[in-house]
């Protein structure tokens, strides 16, 4: 028997053809920081909480949209508001290619979308943060559709609800992103005598600009647990200070034993949690 007869696979479950292979689905699975394994059906039902060591796993506008809202059934607003490379901005790659990779991969128009519906049968407003896009980056757009947005509660006489999750401001719109923060300020300060509720929940992570800003000026800051929250990272703060820092002085839960966050609440209880807050201290039209 010649060798090369031994090397020749001759079932036809053993000889597929490359064109009949079926990879594994991505995404079945998903490991935390602490090593769990869960099924990713599992990890869905439990509004992507691992049920084995409670790690809330980032999530975007439209599963946090798919928790909140009432059979998560909503209207988008001001979905067609996209960004423009307004200064020709270029580092590694110039800011207009970086758009069209974005907008490609993520099939999002900017770093946040706003939408309308009730949660648990209650009407509001509620912008969330996508931070698949550019880090959830604080731009012009975003700081136009929560200004929109902000306007439509106005108008509408509903509570409004920011989910942020984000780096910061977007540095390839420099100065314009910067602005965004009176801009988005002076609108809440609008909310506000218009006596309409203003709820804030920060993801992980949520940094920059939009912590020292409307991320903390909020009616009632709600945070998810363990969730990073700041405004540089910790070896700038190290470096600036010159001194070692607590452990965990970032998190969502060191920030509420020092006053900034009022209350920690899972991403499970989350909908139940912001229905009661609104009936409780929303003004009635």
């Amino acid at each position: 028997m010649a060798f090369e007869n031994w090397f020749k696979r001759k079932a036809q479950n053993i000889t597929t053809s490359t064109d009949d292979k079926r990879d594994v689905p991505k995404g079945l699975w998903h490991q935390t920081p602490s090593g769990k394994v869960v099924e990713h059906d599992e990890l869905k039902k439990n509004n992507y909480v691992s049920p084995e060591d409670g790690f809330h796993v980032r999530i975007g506008s439209a599963e946090f949209f798919s928790i909140l809202f009432d059979e998560g059934k909503f209207t988008e607003l001001d979905a067609n508001v996209e960004s423009i490379d307004m200064l020709q901005f270029k580092d590694t790659k110039s800011y207009t290619d970086r758009l069209k990779e974005v907008k490609a991969k993520t099939k999002l128009t900017d770093s946040i979308r706003n939408a309308v519906g009730t949660v648990n049968g209650t009407e509001m407003v509620v912008s969330c943060m996508d931070f698949a896009f550019i880090g959830g980056s604080l731009g012009s757009v975003m700081g136009e559709k929560i200004r929109r947005a902000i306007d439509y509660c106005i108008e509408k006489r509903l509570p409004y609800m920011i989910i942020c999750q984000s780096g910061g401001a977007r540095m390839q719109e420099a100065t314009y992103s910067l602005m965004q923060l009176a801009k988005v300020q002076s609108k809440l300060a609008q909310l506000s005598e218009a006596g309409l509720l203003y709820i804030a929940y920060l993801c992980d992570p949520t940094f920059g600009g939009i912590t020292a800003s409307f991320a903390m000026t909020a009616d009632i800051i709600m945070a998810e647990p363990k969730a990073l929250i700041g405004f540089a990272g910790p070896r700038v703060i190290r470096e600036t200070i010159g001194r070692d820092l607590p452990e965990g002085f970032q998190t969502s839960e060191f920030l509420q034993e020092k006053g900034f966050v009022d209350f920690i609440v899972k991403r499970t209880e989350i909908k139940e949690i912001v229905s009661k807050t609104v009936n409780l201290l929303a003004v009635k039209a």
